[in-house]
């Protein structure tokens, strides 16, 4: 398990394997609604992306699942960061910051009391945060979530990935994932998954390259991928995937 210096917060998890890489870049500056069950969504009248499933008034959507695969559970990711940018887990007073962060990522509305309804399922030393070392500004964050489910027994979820679009390009969205995966890896969890959306195509290939994949858990999910798929350019492979 990770160990942390009381008032510390820098990773120390030889699981967690640091490579400082130039030119290791992922477009960031998303983050995820994270939900273990459907919601009503009505679609809007704005401009959808050619991938968006058009739904109509108050019917079901179904979020897109993805799983980390039962092969890589002795071979977690490594964590790649930048130059100018470091990894280390929450501290005592982030929370303005990480709020900050949300809303530039798209997801405004997190004050304190939202956020207590999350603490209890945060895994210790679980929740990530990459800093810009020049600011000592929190730029992106992920967190290890206890998320157990009748599709996820004994689960663990990576949630609420979210990336200051300022500093988007420079993979540390990819890096948090990697180390909440790592983290996830490390206490023997066998059940990892996460939630996300069809339109958030630069997440979804970062999971995909990351080494998540998709999870056919209703039968219309195999279309739905196949168009993200092409959109991607990235291999449509339903027969070895989770279903």
């Amino acid at each position: 398990m990770s160990r942390v210096q009381p008032g510390d917060g820098r990773v120390k998890n030889p699981s967690i394997r640091l490579a400082i890489r130039r030119g290791d870049c992922v477009l960031f500056g998303f983050s995820e609604r994270k939900s273990p069950h459907d919601y009503n969504w009505a679609i809007s009248t704005q401009t959808t992306l050619d991938s968006e499933v058009k739904l109509s008034e108050n019917e079901s959507y179904k979020q897109l699942q993805m799983v980390w695969p039962e092969h890589l559970l002795n071979a977690p990711p490594v964590m790649r960061l930048p130059s100018g940018y470091t990894l280390r887990t929450y501290r005592r007073g982030d929370e303005p910051r990480f709020y900050e962060v949300m809303e530039l990522a798209g997801w405004p509305g997190w004050d304190d009391e939202r956020l207590q309804l999350w603490f209890s399922r945060i895994l210790p030393e679980g929740w990530f945060m990459a800093v810009h070392e020049e600011s000592s500004e929190i730029v992106a964050t992920a967190m290890a979530l206890h998320s157990h489910s009748e599709l996820h027994l004994f689960g663990g979820e990576l949630g609420w990935l979210a990336s200051d679009p300022a500093h988007a390009g420079k993979g540390l969205g990819m890096a948090v994932c990697a180390a909440v995966t790592a983290r996830f890896i490390d206490s023997g969890y066998r059940n990892i998954h996460l939630y996300t959306e069809h339109w958030r195509l630069a997440a979804l290939k970062t999971y995909l390259k990351l080494g998540y994949i998709p999870f056919l858990y209703t039968p219309e999910m195999p279309e739905r991928w196949q168009v993200i798929c092409a959109q991607l350019q990235w291999p449509f492979t339903p027969e070895v995937w989770r279903s």
